[in-house]
């Protein structure tokens, strides 16, 4: 990288009369990552997540860019070390998932934010910066839910916000700070603006080639991004030449020649194939298909993610046989069987359940809980997954339905929190016996779920899953064929959290967590 620390010095050298920014700060925000010579996945929302980054570097990206995340949500979310994936989650206050990564990626993720304010835009870059290899702020998607807030492409009319928000980053995070914008109207107003935006003392600035009203149908501007590389000191990174430039690898040289860029950005090209990268060509896309998957349970992806990026790489084949099998899957395990990998499915998934077993008795021992007597409580290892069961079913539904059909008492349920870990645990009485999950679950509800399976399989009942038959839940329904499905009873059924009254003791205080993202 000493080409790209010569650069560096050089642009810090260059500016150094007219910034705030020393030679020193530009060196040790721009040593951890060059942006020289480089193919980048560019950032790109619902398609930028961790599968999709680790088979664009396994086709030969040098780096990759996260899908853009608002600064307001991740201000709120935890760090966690989930030592069952390997990785490192940025988990939101409900639970979800906002941001993935790990060790595989360390040196070559670049964080993308959406923000408004340098205060919360330096908030998120040092919660993350230990865990990343740049920070960058989306100053170029024209997208209403981004312009609403002032963000994306609303930054482009409010050159001292910009400068504000990536002066107050240099300064303040100990990662490369680069941002990724639009041109302007005009040639000069655009050279204006990236001028100022290098003076904050950047590693890199990406820009798209069009204007903010401008959508892939017209024509990317090579000659004003080529205009703004031979302005500047810094690497400019071009994007925007899927439609028109790239179909193939050799492409990106061209692209990259046509804007005298130092660097190429690849969106929509690399969205449709990720082996766009491979300097070999591209791959078939079944290959690159299956690859992705792999990752995708490997990582844990939700499977709606999982399902939408596979829909952009199939494309006209959506109406395929198996592009129809995509289409109807409503689960991490159909998507796999659509795509021959049922068997890996169910491996890897067992292989995660037991490093989950695992860690759960170890925290136990580590916690020093004490050692409960448990005589008569029926335990299993096992997890409640929303994406397993069908939207308006649980297994809480299930037993509870099958305690009427048999005439027994309602369920009882008795949770208990973890003040550690803020973990839950509850245990199901049904019919004076008890039934508990030995794994820990992240809120109240998971808890109680997670017990109502161990119940419903050491009876050898049905519990709601996707694929299985739950006769007395069809049953119910068929005995009101006239009811109104958004009526009372409905909203009951849809809740069940609310269908029974149980105890909860609280050994910590925590907000209950829905299930949503789940």
């Amino acid at each position: 990288n000493l080409n790209c620390l010569n650069s560096s010095k050089k642009g810090a050298a260059t500016l150094r009369s007219e910034q705030a920014v020393t030679e020193e700060e530009m060196i040790l925000n721009s040593l951890s990552l060059c942006y020289h010579n480089k193919l980048i996945l560019a950032p790109m929302v619902r398609i930028g997540t961790l599968p999709m980054r680790l088979l664009a570097l396994d086709y030969g990206a040098d780096i990759v860019y996260c899908e853009e995340l608002i600064d307001l949500k991740m201000i709120q979310c935890k760090r966690v070390v989930n030592e069952v994936l390997s990785t490192v989650d940025f988990v939101a206050p409900d639970d979800r998932v906002v941001f993935r990564t790990c060790e595989r990626e360390h040196n070559r993720v670049v964080f993308q934010m959406g923000t408004s304010d340098a205060e919360r835009a330096l908030a998120v870059a040092r919660l993350v910066e230990n865990d990343v290899a740049g920070i960058d702020v989306n100053m170029g998607c024209p997208k209403e839910y981004s312009t609403k807030g002032g963000m994306g492409a609303a930054l482009l009319s409010d050159p001292d916000k910009i400068e504000k928000i990536l002066s107050t980053l240099v300064k303040g995070t100990r990662r490369p700070v680069t941002c990724k914008i639009r041109i302007l109207p005009s040639l000069e107003d655009t050279l204006s603006l990236v001028k100022r935006i290098e003076r904050t003392g950047i590693a890199a600035i990406a820009v798209h080639g069009r204007k903010r009203e401008e959508r892939p149908q017209h024509p990317v501007s090579c000659e004003v991004i080529r205009a703004i590389a031979d302005t500047l000191s810094i690497p400019v990174i071009a994007n925007g030449g899927s439609h028109d430039h790239i179909q193939q690898y050799s492409d990106i040289e061209d692209f990259r020649q046509a804007t005298a860029a130092s660097s190429v950005m690849v969106a929509r090209a690399a969205m449709w194939n990720p082996s766009i990268f491979l300097k070999e060509g591209l791959r078939p896309l079944e290959e690159v298909m299956q690859k992705y998957i792999r990752y995708a349970v490997q990582y844990d992806n939700h499977y709606t993610n999982t399902k939408y990026c596979l829909c952009q790489m199939l494309r006209e084949q959506l109406e395929s046989p198996q592009g129809r099998l995509l289409h109807a899957a409503q689960s991490s395990r159909e998507i796999c069987e659509a795509f021959g990998l049922g068997a890996f499915y169910e491996e890897t998934t067992q292989e995660l359940d037991a490093q989950r077993t695992k860690l759960s008795a170890r925290t136990s021992e580590e916690t020093g809980e004490p050692a409960e007597d448990t005589s008569g409580v029926i335990k299993m290892a096992v997890k409640f997954d929303r994406r397993a069961y069908p939207a308006q079913i649980t297994p809480k539904m299930c037993l509870l339905e099958w305690c009427r059909r048999e005439k027994l008492a309602q369920p009882v349920y008795e949770t208990v929190q973890r003040p550690v870990d803020r973990l839950f645990s509850s245990i199901v009485t049904v019919a004076e016996q008890k039934y508990q999950s030995t794994l820990w679950d992240k809120s109240k509800k998971l808890a109680e779920q997670a017990a109502a399976i161990v119940c419903l399989r050491s009876q050898g009942l049905p519990e709601g899953r996707l694929g299985e038959e739950s006769p007395s839940l069809h049953k119910r329904k068929r005995e009101a064929p006239d009811q109104d499905p958004g009526g009372p009873r409905a909203q009951e059924l849809a809740q069940p959290g609310e269908l029974c009254k149980k105890p909860f003791v609280a050994l910590g205080s925590s907000e209950e967590s829905p299930l949503e993202g789940w």
